[in-house]
Protein backbone atom coordinates (compact mmCIF):
# COMPACT_ATOMS: atom_id res chain seq x y z
CA UNK A 1 0.00 0.00 0.00
CA UNK A 2 1.60 3.54 -0.93
CA UNK A 3 0.49 5.83 2.79
CA UNK A 4 0.80 9.07 0.47
CA UNK A 5 -2.50 7.78 -1.82
CA UNK A 6 -4.80 9.53 0.36
CA UNK A 7 -6.75 11.86 -2.27
CA UNK A 8 -9.70 11.14 -4.18
CA UNK A 9 -11.35 13.23 -6.74
CA UNK A 10 -15.03 12.52 -7.55
CA UNK A 11 -16.25 14.09 -10.99
CA UNK A 12 -19.86 15.28 -10.78
CA UNK A 13 -20.52 18.05 -12.36
CA UNK A 14 -21.91 17.17 -15.16
CA UNK A 15 -25.24 18.12 -16.52
CA UNK A 16 -26.62 14.52 -17.01
CA UNK A 17 -28.23 15.52 -20.54
CA UNK A 18 -28.72 11.99 -21.19
CA UNK A 19 -30.93 11.59 -18.15
CA UNK A 20 -33.94 13.48 -19.92
CA UNK A 21 -36.59 14.83 -17.71
CA UNK A 22 -34.73 12.73 -14.33
CA UNK A 23 -31.89 15.75 -14.17
CA UNK A 24 -34.47 19.11 -14.78
CA UNK A 25 -34.41 19.37 -10.73
CA UNK A 26 -31.16 17.45 -9.19
CA UNK A 27 -27.67 16.90 -10.49
CA UNK A 28 -27.16 13.31 -12.01
CA UNK A 29 -25.15 12.24 -8.87
CA UNK A 30 -27.34 12.41 -6.21
CA UNK A 31 -30.23 10.06 -8.77
CA UNK A 32 -30.72 7.11 -6.79
CA UNK A 33 -30.01 3.37 -7.59
CA UNK A 34 -31.51 1.20 -4.98
CA UNK A 35 -31.64 3.59 -2.75
CA UNK A 36 -28.42 5.47 -2.48
CA UNK A 37 -27.47 8.27 -5.12
CA UNK A 38 -25.24 7.56 -7.46
CA UNK A 39 -22.60 9.82 -5.45
CA UNK A 40 -23.37 7.46 -2.19
CA UNK A 41 -22.32 4.58 -4.44
CA UNK A 42 -19.07 6.43 -5.08
CA UNK A 43 -18.11 7.23 -2.23
CA UNK A 44 -18.66 3.07 -0.82
CA UNK A 45 -16.14 3.01 -2.92
CA UNK A 46 -13.33 4.58 -0.77
CA UNK A 47 -10.71 1.81 0.69
CA UNK A 48 -9.49 3.33 3.41
CA UNK A 49 -10.64 5.74 5.76
CA UNK A 50 -8.25 8.45 6.06
CA UNK A 51 -9.13 9.20 2.45
CA UNK A 52 -9.08 13.44 1.49
CA UNK A 53 -12.04 13.43 -1.17
CA UNK A 54 -12.95 16.01 -3.41
CA UNK A 55 -16.01 16.32 -5.56
CA UNK A 56 -16.09 18.86 -8.10
CA UNK A 57 -19.90 20.32 -8.80
CA UNK A 58 -21.62 23.14 -11.12
CA UNK A 59 -24.92 22.23 -12.06
CA UNK A 60 -27.47 22.88 -8.93
CA UNK A 61 -24.08 22.62 -7.17
CA UNK A 62 -26.19 23.67 -3.79
CA UNK A 63 -27.73 20.48 -3.70
CA UNK A 64 -24.41 18.28 -3.49
CA UNK A 65 -23.05 20.32 -1.03
CA UNK A 66 -26.50 20.43 1.10
CA UNK A 67 -25.89 16.28 0.36
CA UNK A 68 -22.98 16.56 1.84
CA UNK A 69 -23.73 18.64 4.82
CA UNK A 70 -23.00 15.59 7.19
CA UNK A 71 -19.80 14.64 5.84
CA UNK A 72 -17.52 17.99 6.53
CA UNK A 73 -14.37 16.33 5.71
CA UNK A 74 -15.54 15.89 1.69
CA UNK A 75 -14.66 19.11 -0.33
CA UNK A 76 -16.32 20.35 -3.08
CA UNK A 77 -15.00 22.26 -5.82
CA UNK A 78 -17.46 24.49 -7.77
CA UNK A 79 -16.97 25.33 -10.91
CA UNK A 80 -18.36 28.94 -12.27
CA UNK A 81 -19.08 30.26 -14.52
CA UNK A 82 -19.03 27.21 -16.41
CA UNK A 83 -17.53 23.47 -16.47
CA UNK A 84 -13.76 22.93 -16.39
CA UNK A 85 -14.49 19.23 -18.17
CA UNK A 86 -12.44 16.34 -16.82
CA UNK A 87 -8.90 17.72 -16.89
CA UNK A 88 -9.94 21.66 -15.89
CA UNK A 89 -11.86 20.24 -13.31
CA UNK A 90 -8.96 18.46 -11.83
CA UNK A 91 -6.50 21.03 -12.15
CA UNK A 92 -8.94 23.03 -10.32
CA UNK A 93 -9.58 20.66 -7.50
CA UNK A 94 -5.35 20.63 -6.94
CA UNK A 95 -5.16 23.18 -4.27
CA UNK A 96 -7.67 20.63 -2.26
CA UNK A 97 -5.23 17.75 -2.30
CA UNK A 98 -2.96 16.76 -0.31
CA UNK A 99 0.05 15.41 -2.68
CA UNK A 100 0.53 15.20 -6.48
CA UNK A 101 -0.99 11.59 -6.90
CA UNK A 102 -4.53 11.21 -6.90
CA UNK A 103 -7.09 8.69 -7.51
CA UNK A 104 -10.56 9.50 -9.80
CA UNK A 105 -13.63 8.37 -10.08
CA UNK A 106 -16.90 9.05 -11.99
CA UNK A 107 -20.33 9.35 -10.35
CA UNK A 108 -22.17 7.65 -13.06
CA UNK A 109 -21.14 3.80 -12.93
CA UNK A 110 -20.99 1.30 -10.31
CA UNK A 111 -18.63 -1.50 -10.09
CA UNK A 112 -19.70 -4.83 -8.60
CA UNK A 113 -16.33 -6.98 -8.08
CA UNK A 114 -13.24 -5.96 -6.33
CA UNK A 115 -12.67 -1.94 -5.04
CA UNK A 116 -11.25 -0.25 -7.89
CA UNK A 117 -9.39 1.62 -6.04
CA UNK A 118 -7.62 -1.41 -4.19
CA UNK A 119 -7.12 -2.87 -7.12
CA UNK A 120 -5.39 -0.01 -8.83
CA UNK A 121 -3.24 0.83 -5.89
CA UNK A 122 -1.84 -2.46 -5.72
CA UNK A 123 -0.21 -2.43 -9.28
CA UNK A 124 1.00 1.45 -8.97
CA UNK A 125 4.34 1.92 -9.90
CA UNK A 126 5.01 5.94 -9.06
CA UNK A 127 8.54 5.52 -10.59
CA UNK A 128 7.58 4.64 -14.14
CA UNK A 129 3.89 5.95 -14.52
CA UNK A 130 2.02 9.06 -14.79
CA UNK A 131 -1.32 7.63 -14.54
CA UNK A 132 -2.95 4.23 -14.70
CA UNK A 133 -6.26 3.49 -16.12
CA UNK A 134 -8.53 1.25 -15.02
CA UNK A 135 -10.34 -0.61 -17.67
CA UNK A 136 -13.12 -3.52 -18.47
CA UNK A 137 -13.55 -5.52 -21.58
CA UNK A 138 -17.00 -5.39 -23.11
CA UNK A 139 -17.68 -8.40 -22.12
CA UNK A 140 -18.39 -7.61 -18.35
CA UNK A 141 -20.16 -3.92 -19.22
CA UNK A 142 -23.82 -3.65 -18.45
CA UNK A 143 -25.67 -0.36 -20.54
CA UNK A 144 -22.54 1.38 -22.20
CA UNK A 145 -23.36 1.16 -25.89
CA UNK A 146 -20.32 3.37 -27.21
CA UNK A 147 -16.56 2.15 -28.86
CA UNK A 148 -13.73 1.09 -26.55
CA UNK A 149 -11.09 3.40 -25.26
CA UNK A 150 -7.87 1.15 -24.61
CA UNK A 151 -6.00 -1.88 -25.61
CA UNK A 152 -3.18 -3.23 -22.92
CA UNK A 153 0.27 -4.05 -24.18
CA UNK A 154 2.44 -5.53 -23.23
CA UNK A 155 4.08 -4.35 -19.66
CA UNK A 156 0.74 -2.58 -19.09
CA UNK A 157 1.42 0.27 -21.35
CA UNK A 158 -2.01 1.27 -23.35
CA UNK A 159 -2.72 2.57 -26.72
CA UNK A 160 -6.12 3.84 -28.04
CA UNK A 161 -8.12 1.25 -29.24
CA UNK A 162 -11.75 1.83 -30.66
CA UNK A 163 -12.44 -2.31 -30.27
CA UNK A 164 -10.82 -2.42 -27.20
CA UNK A 165 -11.35 -2.37 -23.17
CA UNK A 166 -13.31 0.79 -22.08
CA UNK A 167 -12.27 3.60 -19.42
CA UNK A 168 -14.41 3.05 -16.31
CA UNK A 169 -13.48 6.75 -14.93
CA UNK A 170 -11.40 4.73 -12.25
CA UNK A 171 -7.67 5.80 -12.26
CA UNK A 172 -4.67 6.79 -10.69
CA UNK A 173 -3.28 10.45 -11.92
CA UNK A 174 -0.17 12.37 -11.26
CA UNK A 175 -1.32 15.81 -11.57
CA UNK A 176 1.91 17.90 -12.54
CA UNK A 177 1.30 17.19 -16.55
CA UNK A 178 -2.48 18.57 -16.09
CA UNK A 179 -1.53 21.53 -14.09
CA UNK A 180 0.91 22.69 -16.41
CA UNK A 181 -1.59 22.86 -19.33
CA UNK A 182 -2.59 26.53 -19.64
CA UNK A 183 -6.05 26.24 -20.34
CA UNK A 184 -9.06 26.38 -17.65
CA UNK A 185 -11.41 24.65 -19.52
CA UNK A 186 -9.94 20.91 -20.98
CA UNK A 187 -10.37 17.00 -21.16
CA UNK A 188 -7.90 14.93 -19.67
CA UNK A 189 -7.29 13.24 -22.93
CA UNK A 190 -5.01 16.65 -24.00
CA UNK A 191 -2.75 15.27 -20.53
CA UNK A 192 -3.34 11.39 -21.44
CA UNK A 193 -2.03 11.90 -25.19
CA UNK A 194 1.02 13.47 -23.77
CA UNK A 195 1.90 10.37 -21.60
CA UNK A 196 0.81 8.13 -24.62
CA UNK A 197 3.40 9.79 -26.60
CA UNK A 198 5.86 9.48 -24.03
CA UNK A 199 5.01 5.85 -22.87
CA UNK A 200 4.30 6.86 -19.20
CA UNK A 201 0.29 5.84 -19.38
CA UNK A 202 -0.60 2.43 -17.74
CA UNK A 203 -3.89 0.71 -17.71
CA UNK A 204 -5.08 -2.75 -16.18
CA UNK A 205 -7.95 -5.01 -16.68
CA UNK A 206 -11.04 -4.63 -14.07
CA UNK A 207 -12.13 -8.57 -13.19
CA UNK A 208 -15.54 -7.57 -11.88
CA UNK A 209 -18.53 -6.13 -13.98
CA UNK A 210 -18.79 -2.55 -14.41
CA UNK A 211 -22.24 -0.63 -15.14
CA UNK A 212 -22.89 2.29 -16.74
CA UNK A 213 -25.21 4.47 -15.28
CA UNK A 214 -25.62 7.45 -17.55
CA UNK A 215 -29.37 7.00 -19.00
CA UNK A 216 -32.23 6.34 -17.61
CA UNK A 217 -32.31 2.44 -18.91
CA UNK A 218 -29.13 2.56 -16.85
CA UNK A 219 -30.56 2.91 -13.96
CA UNK A 220 -33.14 0.09 -14.45
CA UNK A 221 -30.19 -1.72 -15.74
CA UNK A 222 -27.93 -1.55 -12.26
CA UNK A 223 -30.75 -2.05 -9.89
CA UNK A 224 -31.95 -5.37 -11.99
CA UNK A 225 -28.56 -6.19 -12.05
CA UNK A 226 -27.29 -5.46 -8.10
CA UNK A 227 -30.43 -7.24 -6.97
CA UNK A 228 -29.79 -10.58 -8.97
CA UNK A 229 -26.16 -10.17 -7.30
CA UNK A 230 -27.52 -9.66 -3.86
CA UNK A 231 -25.30 -6.59 -3.63
CA UNK A 232 -26.90 -4.58 -0.39
CA UNK A 233 -27.96 -1.38 -2.04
Amino acid sequence: MHPKLIDLMIFAAGFGTRMKGLTDLIPKALIKVGNKTLLDHTLSLQHKPNMNIIINAHYKHFLIENHLKDNPKIKVSVEKPSIYETGGGLKNAVPKMTNDTVFTLNSDSIFKGISPLLLLEKAWDPDSMEALLLLVPPCRIIGHTGKGDFSINKGKKIDRNETGSVYTGAQIIKTGRVCKIKLKKFSLNLAWDEMLSERTIYGIEYPGFWIDVGTPSGIKNAEVFLKETQLNV
